[in-house]
């Protein structure tokens, strides 16, 4: 089986351009499966896993949320989960085929999960990466503060990295300065800037209202049905014990999986362990 790479597309949904990769190797027609990244991140922290996957067979479709990576940004400053649902369900309408396998860390997983709960029939299963209704205020802080910071931009690449460190010092610090490219866009005055909408984080909320809406979260959570897998970071400020069994409360199937060696960031922290997780998780299921 040939390698799988990523072939870009775009979708008008909502009034706005949304940018995807579709990943196939050659000659398969599995289990579809849609990728939602972080917020501040975009689809390209999702390739190493998409390439493992497609390679696995699957159709994996990786995407930029509003205002994210080479999505449009959101004119209106709409940046509220119902927003970045619409969109989900829009793409959602475009797919032949089966309903997919949602995937989605962070922002894209409390996405998913809304998405799912309050619409029966749309996805065939649920991963959510290192997300849960009660998370917890301090790693939800901890996010926002490094999302929030250097609206000024970096003068150099290096200081990108040199934030990206400092938010998540227990992942090696890489030399190869390339990848950052696809997070940050540099601008006419030579700055390097992160590849989002500022208004994305804004005012005092700083989007935290607008996006944690535990009471919506918590209702459309009661009503998921699918097969559904946690993958939990082992070191994650975001996720603790208290609010993974709360989760299985209030989705009793639920499956959990911790990926030891991860905080919030789990695909990029340990990619390897996270796949294998979920591949376990989708051979299981006959997905």
């Amino acid at each position: 089986m040939a390698d799988a790479v990523g072939t870009p597309f775009t979708l008008d949904v909502n009034g706005l351009t949304i940018a995807g990769d579709r990943w196939a190797a050659s000659g398969d027609a599995g289990t579809t499966l849609v990728l939602l990244h972080g917020g501040g991140q975009t689809r390209h922290s999702w390739d190493r896993t998409a390439a493992a996957l497609a390679q696995r067979g699957h159709t994996v479709i990786t995407l930029d949320a509003r205002g994210h990576g080479d999505t449009a940004w959101a004119a209106d400053g709409a940046y509220a989960l119902g927003d970045f649902v619409g969109d989900l369900l829009g793409v959602l309408r475009t797919l032949d085929g089966p309903p997919p396998v949602l995937i989605g860390a962070s922002l894209g997983g409390i996405t998913s999960l809304c998405a799912v709960g309050e619409n029966p029939g749309i996805a065939s299963a649920l991963v959510l990466v290192d997300v849960v209704v009660d998370a917890e205020k301090k790693g939800i802080d901890r996010v926002t503060d490094f999302l929030g910071a250097h609206t000024d931009g970096f003068a150099t690449l290096d200081e990108v990295a040199d934030a990206v460190a400092a938010y998540n010092p227990a992942r090696k610090r890489g030399r190869n300065l390339e990848g950052l490219k696809k997070n940050v866009r540099q601008r006419p005055d030579g700055r390097w800037y992160w590849h989002w909408d500022p208004a994305f984080i804004r005012g005092e909320d700083r989007n935290e209202a607008r996006i944690q809406d535990k009471g919506r979260l918590g209702a459309a959570a009661v009503h998921v049905t699918v097969p559904t897998l946690i993958v939990r970071g082992g070191k994650s400020d975001v996720v603790s014990d208290e609010g993974v069994a709360k989760m299985l409360e209030r989705v009793p199937h639920a499956e959990v999986a911790d990926v030891s060696g991860a905080g919030h960031m789990v695909a990029g922290d340990d990619n390897q362990v996270f796949a294998a997780a979920i591949e376990d998780f989708l051979d299981r299921h006959d997905l």
